[in-house]
């Protein structure tokens, strides 16, 4: 493995980690931005759902941005954006500075979170070999960090923008890091030109395409179910103590950190299908142990079955898009990264909604069906007819594509 690919898998590496960082800084300190610009309980759903949207919106235009700008280039950019949009939020004036942050933030992340997973496509189909949940990984730990952090900023009593200086400090370093992000192409370098099935809509069939979004969206409710309700869960349904309340969601971070750092070895010695299939099973497993807990200490278990199922989907979803599109990665990875966001603006009010009108027992019921239907569209990761070449996998793995070097 070359030299250029290491470093490029490194400092991509390095940028997942930093996205991990902002985005769990961001939502674990949702109550202090309330408090610092007296945001209502009314108007807060509204800051919060204006983020995903907007982002949706900033993966949508990333689409049609790398048919004339390598991705790298968007990261490169967008990165450092995110991270000074977020310091804004914690250091703005009025309630106008924090709706001009937010939504810098949220257009910026959007072109972020496609522009990453491209690279991390494209990246692994140059290794010819699974990569891409080792960058989930490093999300994952990166997420860890930022949560960390944010209990030391409340612990402590700091200003948000101190809490939030961290970002400040990461800037610099993911600058530096882009100089060796690699934009490996299936076909030779980009050369800038826009070609006719570009054009035509980078040669993507959404139909095609519909499988994976499903799952894509389906993972995301169970993740914001996690990230949204587990702590009010544990609290209000199990009968937790409020310091054990702030557990669940540390234990589904830290068991999807493992999951994904060992999920490679797993695709590249079973196969996507076999990974994905068992991811779903463990989740569901996990959703039922939640819903049927007779106390804390089992919804604790439940919970680090979640991390341990859901870890695996995101990631092998992306890579699936690149390896269905060979051609067209890019573009493939900018539709299907719409979901995330639609999945994270369903999930939590549909819980919640569930939760008044039925119970929050009966609501951790649906996200639980709802990664069941991912079984149903596992072939989506199959491997046929694209393999990866050199013995590097088991025939069966299913990834991207071809194993040969995009460089």
């Amino acid at each position: 493995m070359t030299e250029v690919l290491r470093r490029g898998r490194a400092s991509l590496a390095f940028g997942f980690f930093a996205q991990g960082v902002a985005f769990a800084l961001l939502v674990t300190r949702i109550p202090a931005v309330q408090d610092r610009y007296g945001v209502s309980d009314a108007l807060l759903p509204v800051f919060l759902a204006a983020v995903p949207i907007l982002a949706g919106v900033g993966s949508v235009a990333t689409e049609r941005l790398v048919r004339r700008v390598r991705p790298s280039g968007v990261l490169r950019w967008s990165q450092p954006v995110v991270l000074l949009a977020l310091f804004g939020v914690g250091a703005g004036e009025g309630m106008a500075g924090l709706a001009v942050s937010l939504a810098v933030f949220g257009l910026a992340v959007g072109a972020l979170d496609a522009s990453m997973n491209m690279l991390g496509v494209s990246l692994q189909r140059s290794y010819g070999r699974s990569i891409m949940l080792g960058f989930h990984a490093a999300y994952s730990l990166g997420g860890i960090v930022g949560a960390s952090l944010a209990w030391a900023g409340a612990h402590w009593g700091l200003a948000l923008w101190v809490s939030y200086l961290p970002v400040v400090v990461l800037v610099p370093v993911a600058l530096v890091g882009s100089r060796w992000y690699v934009d490996a192409k299936p076909s030779g370098e980009r050369t800038g030109e826009v070609t006719a099935a570009e054009e035509a809509g980078s040669g993507v069939v959404f139909k095609a395409l519909l499988p994976l979004c499903l799952v894509m969206t389906f993972a995301y409710i169970g993740d914001s179910t996690v990230s949204n309700w587990g702590a009010k869960y544990l609290q209000d349904v199990l009968g937790s103590s409020e310091q054990l309340a702030t557990v669940p969601y540390n234990v589904y971070m830290v068991t999807t950190l493992v999951g994904r750092a060992l999920g490679d070895l797993g695709v590249r010695r079973f196969g996507a299908v076999v990974v994905v299939r068992g991811g779903a099973v463990v989740a569901a497993v996990g959703f039922a142990v939640v819903a049927g807990a007779p106390g804390a200490w089992v919804g604790m278990l439940g919970f680090t079955l979640l991390g341990l199922g859901l870890c695996v989907l995101v990631p092998q979803t992306f890579a699936a898009a690149g390896r269905l599109f060979p051609g067209a990665s890019d573009a493939a990875v900018a539709r299907l990264n719409v979901f995330n966001y639609v999945g994270f603006l369903i999930g939590s009010p549909l819980v919640g909604a569930l939760g008044d009108a039925w119970s929050y027992r009966g609501a951790m019921l649906v996200p639980m069906v709802l990664v069941l239907v991912t079984l149903v569209y596992a072939r989506s990761f199959d491997a046929q007819p694209d393999r990866y070449g050199g013995g590097h996998e088991r025939s069966r793995t299913a990834d991207v594509g071809r194993g040969g070097n995009g460089l």
